[in-house]
């Protein structure tokens, strides 16, 4: 199953389960993800749920690359919504969604990461957002939730040079609320979950609204623009390039273009 569940009372633990594709994100995958939210929603035993990855290298790779390559604009702006779609069910779900960054979160997996609502990372976890290297821009919300998260100067520097940051800068720079041995991950995720669902659920529930308002905005009209951007960068010979190169494991030469 691309989903594990696990219940530990009343916190559920959702574990991408495709370590050997390092958890990247395919359509099969999201359809899943969404199916067992939709379940969670439902349980009046479950309050908070943990996100997570299997395996000891990734939280999620990020989107399936090879789901993209032969991609139209059509089809792209296709799966951007998707991801879309997941990531803002996500921050508008009802019940907290905690991620427990257990390795590497890249492009997709990062912005499945920054949809939730808190994130705890490995002390080996690294973030990045790597899209400008296969020739297009974040397409699930990177753009604006990074920037909201961060800072937007911080936000720029590691979409536009795609350098991923370690653990440690993710915390000083307010992408992650806290860092863990790895070993203790998983049960510093559950024990936070525990201490929020303790309290009313109808109060978490309308606190998590009230704080996503802080930074609402235009948000909805910005990752409209954002799905614009990630479609029409399939029309370019940069992401021809960006993803070829990917594939046969060399530097992508952008020069000329």
């Amino acid at each position: 199953m691309p989903i594990d569940l696990e219940r530990r009372g009343p916190v559920a633990i959702l574990t991408l389960n495709r370590p050997e594709a390092l958890n990247a994100l395919s359509p099969a995958l999201l359809d899943e993800l969404e199916e067992r939210l939709d379940g969670i929603e439902r349980s009046a035993d479950t309050q908070v749920v943990v996100l997570t990855g299997a395996g000891a290298k990734a939280f999620s790779a990020g989107a399936d690359i090879g789901h993209m390559q032969t991609a139209s604009a059509l089809e792209a702006r296709s799966y951007a919504r998707r991801g879309h779609e997941l990531t803002g069910r996500i921050e508008e779900f009802p019940k907290p969604v905690i991620a427990a960054v257990n390795g590497y979160a890249l492009g997709g997996g990062c912005e499945l990461a920054l949809a939730c609502d808190i994130r705890l990372a490995a002390e080996g976890a690294r973030f990045g957002q790597p899209e400008v290297n296969l020739g297009i821009v974040p397409g699930w919300g990177g753009t604006q939730r990074l920037a909201r998260l961060t800072s937007p100067g911080f936000a720029k520097e590691m979409i536009l040079t795609g350098r991923p940051v370690d653990a440690t800068e993710a915390l000083r720079v307010g992408l992650v609320n806290h860092v863990h041995p790895a070993e203790e991950l998983i049960d510093r995720a559950v024990a936070m979950g525990d201490q929020i669902a303790a309290k009313p659920p109808w109060t978490i529930a309308s606190a998590k609204a009230l704080c996503n308002l802080a930074l609402d905005g235009d948000l909805k009209g910005h990752l409209a623009r954002e799905i614009d951007a990630f479609a029409l960068a399939f029309t370019t010979p940069e992401q021809r390039e960006g993803m070829t190169a990917f594939f046969e494991k060399r530097t992508p030469d952008f020069s000329g273009m």
